[in-house]
């Protein structure tokens, strides 16, 4: 994204898409099926250029909330996806999402390219102008922004084009030894370690079966059923990302993180004293044959089975509520626009990474440790990530990128 541009790298991300889609609709085995997810693995990957997009193209202002639709479009994707599952079939479902695509797509063409990469990387200021001046129509709040963004960039030395490749390379690993980056990426980097050790992401994947497993069976709590669940889970993390997105511009991140924490602690806690105090074990079985149905199942009576899935669901909604969303918005924010592109894509990997190894273990883990055990675990965590944020994590709302850079040069 740094060499071709923001909106190029948005035009490449439904490429992969597009050819998922299709592998899917004329899939004839399972192996199409598993090609086709591995090639919408790549588009998931490129499509976080879209945050460092939205950022480098918001008012610092409205920068917040503008990030915190990533978050909304997601959750609305899953839980248009759920519902669609309940009625049609999946052939048909890929052919919606091509068309999607293309949509998406064909919309892509019209919006400028990013004001601050044709300034930094391109040093264009006619065409970073003329694209500030497509996203801002008052004359006032463009020339602001434009003297802003002039401001905010430092010009090239005169004789950089006399340097040897060794020097060039030298003053590029130097960008990296400054502290306003390599302390926002660490403290990205530790911010995302707790985002996947609070386990809000298996929570949601594994929903289905840690429900059978509170319940014993959907039909024997007399709750909602396997597709009910999905929806709901959906309906969920949509709502409250909408909240999320509509209090981000007056409400600072430190205070939504802290929101979030103090929700999942008090959530995580109270699942894992109900648990421990309610529970006996059974050898029913479960309605679903998943990955963790093989262990013998928590029965608990109808009451006692319904209130620990409302306090399981009562944790994924405050994890949606700041500890699911912010940390991927603050990729756009903390780090400095000339090491965005290449940070921001490393962090984002380690991310994905974690996010696939703690998946992959959940199931291990539930095997060997009780529910309760994990949801009191869970707590202990989230305590210890709350704490980071509070001495770690500077506030970032409203503030510029140069003003965002200067706290971590002082501080």
């Amino acid at each position: 994204m740094d060499r071709f541009g923001r909106k190029k790298m948005c035009i490449l991300t439904a490429v992969p898409f597009l050819v998922s889609w299709t592998l899917h609709n004329f899939a004839t085995s399972v192996w199409y099926i598993y090609i086709a997810r591995i090639v919408a693995g790549l588009g998931a990957g490129l499509s976080t250029v879209a945050m460092v997009y939205v950022s480098e193209i918001s008012h610092p202002k409205y920068r917040p909330v503008l990030l915190t639709f990533n978050s909304v479009f997601v959750t609305l994707g899953i839980l248009f996806t759920c519902i669609l599952g309940f009625g049609l079939q999946w052939r048909l479902m890929t052919k919606i999402f091509f068309a999607m695509t293309c949509a998406t797509l064909t919309a892509i063409f019209f919006i400028p390219e990013s004001p601050y990469w044709l300034l930094v990387f391109r040093n264009d200021k006619v065409a970073s102008g003329r694209s500030l001046k497509w996203i801002y129509n008052d004359e006032t709040i463009y020339e602001e922004q434009l003297e802003r963004i002039s401001n905010s960039i430092t010009p090239p030395s005169r004789d950089s084009s006399d340097k040897s490749m060794l020097v060039k390379l030298k003053e590029h690993l130097a960008l990296y030894h400054a502290p306003s980056v390599w302390k926002p990426l660490v403290i990205l980097f530790t911010i995302f370690i707790f985002q996947q050790l609070s386990a809000a992401y298996v929570v949601v994947f594994y929903a289905v079966d840690i429900f059978c497993r509170i319940g014993g069976s959907f039909n024997h709590i007399g709750l909602i059923d396997e597709f009910v669940a999905l929806i709901l889970l959906g309906t969920i993390r949509f709502v409250m990302a909408i909240v999320l997105a509509s209090i981000s511009k007056r409400v600072g991140r430190r205070t939504l993180m802290f929101v979030s924490a103090a929700g999942m602690i008090l959530a995580s806690f109270s699942t894992g004293l109900h648990m421990s105090l309610s529970s006996n074990q059974s050898s029913g079985e479960c309605s679903t044959n998943r990955t963790l149905t093989d262990i013998s199942p928590v029965e608990p009576s109808d009451s006692t089975g319904t209130i620990a899935i409302i306090l399981v669901l009562t944790y994924v909604c405050f994890s949606s509520f700041g500890w699911l969303v912010i940390p991927w918005t603050l990729i756009g924010e903390l780090l400095p626009v000339k090491v965005r592109g290449v940070l921001g894509g490393i962090m984002i990997s380690v991310a994905y990474l974690g996010m696939f190894l703690m998946v992959k273990v959940a199931p291990f883990i539930m095997k060997s440790v009780s529910l309760g055990s994990i949801f009191f675990g869970l707590s202990g965590i989230n305590i210890v990530g709350v704490a980071f944020i509070y001495f770690f994590l500077p506030e970032t709302l409203g503030k510029t990128f140069v003003d965002i850079a200067k706290y971590f040069e002082r501080n």
